[in-house]
């Protein structure tokens, strides 16, 4: 029975019947990220407990859309029920047993995280046939100075940490724009590469849907295949795309509205996205698929930057609703062209957004998420705390940023806690007159603070700025996991990230993907379906 009455609790079958009718659903995993990657099923996308406000009116836009909470008989999913239903949400359940349940109802459950955007990139190359070349193949293309290009399909970001050699930065909703220049001569053979596998896939594959003349091979099982073989990786590389002419653009967009017509992805104007942003009666998530520094130099009011290769990739962190409605927005209709075309064979309600002219974008800077009201706290400015520090009452910070960002910089001599590991956690802390909460972002700290202070009879005050004032005013920043007051279970460790991970792991992990088109049939809740 529910410590809540007022919340009910939903069985296997009724998530399984939302799934195969297309309905829409939020079917919410709300534990931490690693605990979430070690099982889960298909479509509970992860949703962290300690994130429910700060994610909640972006992710969940409709109010009585339905929603059940998932974790594997901990409590959290009660938890994050009452909490969304404090949060004004009306079609709030529980999933009764949690993943243990799952399993005995005979529902699969899948590793690591995106498992939908993966498996449907294994489904494409097995109903595609996607070509590809080995990791040797490829470097004796290199040594002989084969006349090809080499582009790499992920964020900016991931290319530096490690990259081809000679490979170029062009992440996979840019491909189909940028590649036409890069290999101008039609006889350059394309390589494209990712980390694993799922972008190779689709980045090759976006190009030969799309009629690209040149000869076009992913990069088979990516860094983790040039790795395994013994090749050594670049890293700090800075090679990115170029700008293309308006010719290139004209002939990439009817290239990409020809796949997206193949793959019926449906047509929007503007008339459309004014009556869906007022629209109560269906979710729908508006995403801007152009690059992150085009967003922030204009872009249409209510549109999230939301790079299109990323969102192929991540679909589920950015739209949790399975069964809503996806407008895309790009002006050059390429890079939402192209996404669309993958999504709407993802089973996705995908619609491009047409006739975007310049003075359309006219909202500037970063995506700001949409938050509940803050709660009235104690706070202290970035000196004072610094003042504080110094002087002879014990004061403690105490950091709820995630483990990724806490070890790359905090405040000296703060610790790291997880908002979800609260009550088990607040013993490892030292014990103080004062504690100061922060984060980046500071609403990390904030929505936390009514549950610390519940926990302690000490002073409790929240970092005015959070972390990110502290770092603007000069001050010095410790780096690594020190005090760490929880475990770092936030964030799942991917084995194809970074360079240090160990030949056995990257091997399980291409196995794991090998499995997953059979793992797909098993489930059968998917609806994928490949040009």
């Amino acid at each position: 029975m529910s410590i809540y009455p007022s919340i009910s609790s939903k069985d296997y079958f009724f998530v399984r019947n939302k799934l195969l009718n297309k309905e829409e659903i939020a079917f919410l995993d709300v534990r931490e990220e690693d605990p979430h990657a070690q099982e889960h099923p298909l479509f509970s996308a992860n949703f962290p407990l300690a994130r429910i406000e700060i994610d909640a009116f972006a992710k969940l836009p409709k109010k009585d859309v339905v929603i059940v909470t998932l974790d594997d008989g901990e409590g959290y999913a009660e938890l994050a029920a009452k909490k969304f239903i404090s949060l004004g949400y009306s079609n709030v359940s529980y999933f009764e047993g949690g993943v243990k349940q799952w399993k005995l109802a005979g529902g699969e459950v899948f590793k690591d995280v995106n498992v939908p955007s993966k498996s449907f990139g294994e489904l494409v190359e097995s109903k595609a046939h996607t070509p590809s070349l080995s990791a040797q193949e490829v470097k004796q293309l290199i040594d002989s100075k084969e006349d090809i290009v080499i582009v790499d399909a992920r964020r900016f970001d991931e290319y530096q940490t490690m990259s081809i050699p000679t490979g170029i930065s062009v992440p996979g909703a840019e491909l189909v724009l940028r590649v036409p220049e890069l290999a101008s001569n039609p006889k350059t053979k394309i390589i494209v590469n990712c980390a694993g596998r799922t972008r190779s896939i689709i980045g090759t594959q976006s190009l030969i849907n799309a009629g690209i003349p040149n000869e076009v091979h992913a990069l088979r099982n990516g860094t983790i295949g040039w790795t395994l073989a013994g090749q050594t990786l670049d890293k700090g590389q800075d090679r990115k795309f170029h700008e293309v002419s308006p010719e290139t653009t004209l002939e990439a967009k009817s290239r990409s509205r020809s796949v997206a017509d193949r793959a019926n992805v449906k047509r929007a104007t503007k008339a459309d996205i004014e009556a869906w942003q007022t629209q109560n009666d269906r979710t729908t998530y508006f995403f801007d698929t152009r690059t992150p520094e085009e967003y922030e130099a204009g872009h249409l009011p209510g549109f999230r930057s939301t790079p299109g290769g990323q969102l192929v990739q991540e679909t589920e962190m950015v739209a949790p609703v399975r069964g809503a409605r996806i407008v895309l927005a790009d002006p050059s209709g390429v890079r939402a062209n192209m996404p669309a075309s993958w999504l709407s064979q993802m089973a996705w309600d995908v619609y491009v957004l047409d006739q975007i002219h310049p003075e359309d974008l006219t909202e500037k800077g970063t995506w700001k998420p949409p938050l509940p009201p803050l709660p009235t706290l104690q706070k202290v400015e970035v000196k004072k705390l610094n003042e504080w520090l110094e002087d002879s009452v014990k004061t403690i910070v105490v950091d709820f940023s995630t483990h990724a960002n806490y070890i790359k910089g905090h405040i000296p001599g703060s610790f790291y806690i997880l908002r979800s590991q609260l009550k088990t956690s607040i013993g490892n802390l030292p014990n103080a007159q004062r504690y100061v909460l922060t984060g980046n972002p500071e609403e990390l700290a904030i929505f936390a603070a009514t549950e610390f202070q519940s926990l302690v009879k000490a002073d409790v005050y929240v970092l005015s700025g959070g972390n990110t004032a502290w770092i603007q005013t000069g001050l010095p920043v410790e780096k690594g996991p020190t005090n760490l007051a929880s475990p770092p279970i936030d964030r799942y460790k991917r084995p194809y990230e970074g360079t240090n991970a160990n030949p056995e792991t990257m091997q399980a992990y291409l196995d794991w993907e090998f499995g997953l088109v059979e793992q797909l049939g098993k489930d059968g809740t998917h609806h994928f379906w490949v040009l």
